[in-house]
């Protein structure tokens, strides 16, 4: 869908990726931003704590992909790159990130099912 984003081979590339983490960062807050103005009846802005991302990463089984030594940043990172990879590739709508993440209370649950169907849905 977008030429400047590559084909990654694995998942590993991907979760590195900080160009596309960055567009990520964006992406999922305007995701969460949507679920929760759903939630709330009103237009909300909102920002994703980086801890809730990388517990989240954690959470589905993601952090072994990447290096030891790297920092709660780097981990959320990691799940903003795949979360909009899989947009970026039309494995996801926004639609269906929207959908998840109403689905729960608990932001980390939430985002943990986010991811695992991002990565089930890419197939890598």
């Amino acid at each position: 869908m977008f030429a400047f984003v590559p084909e990654y081979k694995n998942l590993r590339e991907v979760l590195a990726d900080q160009k596309l983490a960055a567009l990520g960062d964006a992406y999922v807050n305007f995701v969460y931003s949507l679920a929760l103005s759903k939630r709330k009846g009103e237009p909300v802005g909102a920002k994703v704590d980086s801890r809730l991302l990388a517990e989240a990463l954690r959470k589905a089984g993601l952090r072994n992909l990447l290096p030891s030594r790297i920092d709660r940043h780097k981990q959320a990172d990691a799940a903003e790159a795949l979360i909009v990879y899989a947009w970026v590739q039309d494995a996801m709508t926004i639609e269906e990130g929207v959908s998840i993440l109403e689905q729960f209370e608990d932001m980390v649950e939430a985002f943990c099912s986010f991811l695992l169907a991002a990565r089930r849905k890419l197939s890598l």
